[in-house]
This record gives structure tokens, sequence and C-alpha cells, in this order.
């Protein structure tokens, strides 16, 4: 590929003018996204909504929340209850009530995170064993392309391959290698109106194969491009020196998403290296265990005895229910109860703090203060008692 301009010269799909970029503090960007369903701020953290719902929350309480974009998992929504049964419902905003942009995952990853279930893999695609009845099931650039349409999302991301972590070389390049050819079936694939259509681009924490899966993939042309395969098991400081100069190869006019990440310190992390969008299950998923995040205490395992009589919120300035309403010696009662109001709270608390960590990252680089926004934020939480692996 020689002959082929720089990807950071830019190359999406022909007339696509959707994101433009507001402001920049040195690597860190502000832009806007302009989708079927309305305009995204980026940078923007993405709640999961594994099957059409956040779990416990409802859609009117993620926008209370500050939250413009969910992320809904093809994979099982083609299981259940189906994409063809949300197309004839009217797709999956009215499906499940939420009228602001959706992303779909392609499916690809449950499949190659459950590698145990793959019978096949092949050039045409993927022959896997489904999580549900254990029977044959295919997935394919088409079949993938076509779900995606069926639930009529803003973004759809193509299939690719996600290798594990301590994946040989040679299945580093061979992963590539196929993202590569099925990103070429998949964006001449038919889409829903207006969606956009974004790449991905793979190679583990390997120089050479990671450049060049970006500059193929950026040759085709997408509505905005993917780092895939990283926080995946490789260590904290590979995968922010991957993402530093991977980003930076990446088109600078499109949107450029890091798949996977949820904790506060890799969100401002990777937004320091040039990420606008990024997603992850991390505070949902520590919420349904009993813990919550706070500037006061750092990551708080409320099961611990020491909140038995505390009448102090969780965070003394937070707006959402669980900080006006309630003290962590009750929201401790909740969850050593398994009250499921409790994991509710911690749900809508442990979001609110994410999304009102990347609207403050967001706010100091249109002011040009990202770095000590950045390094304020991190210092609050290092301080903390409580603070352990963030990702844990």
């Amino acid at each position: 590929m020689a002959d082929q301009p720089h990807p950071k010269k830019g190359r999406g799909c022909a007339g696509f003018v959707g994101f433009a970029l507001t402001a920049s503090d040195g690597a860190a960007r502000a832009g806007v996204l302009s989708t079927a369903h309305g305009e995204l701020r980026t940078p923007a953290f993405m709640p999961v909504g594994t099957k059409a719902t956040v779990k416990s929350v409802d859609p009117r309480e993620l926008r209370d929340l500050g939250a413009e974009i969910l992320l809904g998992n093809t994979y099982h929504l083609h299981f259940r209850p189906g994409t063809e049964t949300i197309a004839e419902l009217g797709g999956l905003h009215a499906f499940m009530g939420w009228d602001g942009p959706i992303l779909t995952d392609s499916g690809g990853f449950q499949v190659f995170s459950l590698r145990h279930t793959i019978l096949r893999l092949d050039d045409d695609g993927v022959t896997f064993r489904s999580v549900y009845d254990g029977d044959p099931a295919r997935l394919t650039p088409e079949l993938a392309a076509r779900a995606q349409a069926e639930l009529g999302s803003d973004i759809a991301m193509c299939l690719d391959v996600c290798p594990p972590a301590d994946a040989s070389r040679a299945e580093l390049e061979e992963a590539a290698r196929l993202t590569t050819l099925w990103a070429e079936r998949q964006r001449q694939a038919e889409r829903a109106p207006g969606q956009l259509l974004f790449g991905i681009a793979q190679g583990g924490t390997d120089p050479e194969l990671r450049s060049r899966s970006i500059e193929e993939v950026a040759t085709i042309g997408f509505d905005g491009y993917a780092l895939g395969g990283l926080a995946i098991g490789e260590s904290r400081e590979q995968m922010f020196e991957t993402t530093a100069w991977a980003s930076d190869l990446l088109p600078e006019d499109r949107p450029r998403y890091f798949m996977g990440i949820g904790d506060p310190e890799g969100i401002l992390e990777v937004i320091a290296r040039g990420v606008d969008m990024f997603d992850c299950v991390l505070p949902t998923r520590n919420a349904r265990t009993g813990t919550a995040l706070s500037w006061e205490g750092g990551r708080l395992n409320l099961r611990n005895a020491r909140f038995a009589r505390d009448p102090a919120p969780l965070d003394e300035n937070c707006p959402c229910p669980a900080c006006t309403r309630f003290s962590r010696a009750y929201l401790r009662h909740l969850v050593n109860q398994q009250e499921l109001l409790g994991h509710r709270l911690l749900t809508l608390h442990n979001l609110r703090f994410v999304l009102d960590l990347v609207a403050g990252a967001r706010a100091a680089i249109e002011r040009g203060g990202f770095q000590s926004y950045k390094d304020a934020a991190l210092a609050r939480l290092q301080a903390a008692p409580e603070v352990q692996n963030w990702t844990s």
C-alpha cells in the first residue's frame, strides 16, 4: 500500500461530513458527531445495554444522568428476541424506548471471547455454538450488516476477529487479515437509512501489525474507526502506549473509538491519547457487586463493615438519587441483603460518576485545561483511602 495516502489525511465514506472537531488540547479532542437520532458530543462514554436495556435503569433516567448514546449487543439480540422481531416492532430505538443515538457491535466480540464455542473459522465467516441453546450458528460480514440494519442502530460496527491477549504473532496477523477482508465486504453491504459504519483495526500491541491494519482499514474508508483487541489482558502500560501511537495513525477527521474501557483512570488516559468514544460494563457491573465510585472515598466496597453506621452520602456533591436521598449505611444494608434497589441506586450513581467525569474532561479540553483537569482528578482518586485496582 505504499502508493496510498497516509491515513491521517482522512478517508471516510464518500460525502460524510458528520463529524466536526470543536477543540483540541494536546492529543485530547472534543467534537460533535451527527447521527440519524441526534448529535453526540465527544469525548463520550457509552453505557452498555446488552439486551436492549442498561440493567435496572429507565431510558429517561439515562438521559437525566447525562448519557447521549447507548451501546446494544447484536449477538444477544440476534438470539433473543431476534433482530427480525425487533425490526417488526419498529427497530431498536422504539423497542427499548430510547430516542438518542445507539451504537451496535457486530456480535463478533462475543463469538471470539467465547472461543470454546467456535466450530469453524474461515475467510467467509465464523461458525459457533449459541450460548442459549448450543445450536450451530453462522456469522459473516453480510449477516452482521443485516442484523444491525434490522436493529436500525445509528452506528454499526464491522465484523472483526478479536484474538486473545496471549495470541502468537501468527494469530495476530491472521486476525488482522480476516478483519480487513471482512471489512471490505461489510463496506459493500446494505445498511439502515442514515446508519454510519465504523471499521476496526486489530494487531494487538505489535507496532507493525497494528499499523498495517489501520492503514488497510482506513484505505477502505469508514465513517469512524475503532481500536479493537486492547484491554483484553495486556498490561496497562502496553495498552496506553499502543493507544497513543495507534490513535495518532487514525484519520483526524473521523471519530476514534476505544472498545471496552470504563474505569476512571483508563477513561482519562485514553482521552489524553486522542480517543473520542469508549464503552464498558464496569460501572454497572461494579454496582451489582456492591461497589460505588466516589470522589470522597475512591472505590468503595459497601460490603465493608465500616459503612454499617455511616450517615454520609456516597458523594456530598453528587446529584444522583443514591446521594441525594440515602446514606452509605442504608446502601450497604441494601447490598448485603441483595435488595434490587441497592443494585439500581449504585448503578445510577456509578453511571453519573463516569458521565460527569467525561463531561468534565470535554469542558476542560474546550477551555484548554485538560492536563490540569486530568492530573487533579487522578490525584483525588489515588489519594482516596480505598483506591484499589480500578479494573478489578
